[in-house]
């Protein structure tokens, strides 16, 4: 065993195995089943993977107070008539904006979790760009409490996972990891350091990566590996090979 492996080990703990079976045993719908006339992290997209008794994978970020909503851009025009940031807006203003075509007003993740009310289960991916992940993930907290679904939280920030480990130590806790431009040894060192700081009980792992020698030894150790975002038939083929469940699209037609 290399010595970064063994590090992995000490640092990083490999979780219970009961602890994160329900990661497996079915795909999981990226922003939910979106697409052809369906809006993303909507849900319409929510109720159509759970009809199919798929995971569902959203996106939350936090309104100027922290509340958690369910949204991925840090741009409203996209999604919606609005512009500007949803982060610099009051909660009770953005429960007032209507997504396109449509979908109702975005959701807030309480709402969300209602919906779902442990049909399948559900990954929740924070955005946080900065060091001040406290408020979010606090609201994340707040919206689980009394949840009796499957459900887990992952991010990109590190510290995420590692406020959750400290605070709400009972919720499954990812890291979401690319390497894209980061395949040199300062990358690789950066990957170990973020597994350290995270200590996640599993990976969502860029399928554009694989294969790769630390998604592999971490996957062996004990550590599920989700792949994200499936949306070709050569990229299912990658993901059966090199991790446990995928996180797809629906091609787009």
């Amino acid at each position: 065993m290399s010595l970064s492996s063994r590090l992995d080990a000490l640092l990083a703990p490999a979780p219970e195995s009961a602890r994160v079976a329900f990661l497996k045993g079915q795909p999981y719908a990226h922003r939910g089943l979106h697409g052809k006339g369906v809006l993303e992290n909507s849900p319409a997209a929510f109720d159509a993977a759970i009809k199919l008794g798929h995971g569902i994978e959203c996106d939350v970020q936090a309104a100027e107070d922290g509340t958690a909503f369910v949204f991925h851009d840090f741009e409203l025009s996209r999604l919606t008539a609005r512009k500007g940031q949803l982060a610099k807006m009051r909660a009770s203003d953005i429960d007032q904006i209507d997504l396109n075509e449509g979908h109702g007003k975005i959701p807030r993740l309480r709402a969300t979790l209602a919906q779902v009310a442990g049909q399948v289960p559900i990954l929740i991916e924070i955005k946080s760009n900065d060091m001040r992940v406290g408020p979010l993930c606090l609201s994340v907290r707040r919206a689980l409490e009394g949840y009796t679904g499957k459900a887990a939280i992952m991010s990109f920030n590190p510290l995420v996972s590692a406020w959750f480990r400290k605070n709400a130590a009972h919720i499954v806790r990812g890291l979401v990891v690319t390497e894209e431009g980061s395949k040199n040894l300062k990358g690789r060192i950066a990957r170990h350091q973020s597994l350290w700081t995270a200590k996640p009980d599993f990976l969502a792992y860029d399928v554009r990566d694989f294969p790769s020698s630390f998604a592999a030894a971490n996957r062996t150790r004990g550590l599920p590996v989700v792949t994200w975002t499936v949306r070709t038939a050569q990229q299912e083929k990658t993901a059966n090979l090199h991790a446990d469940e995928p996180v797809y699209e629906i091609p787009q037609t």
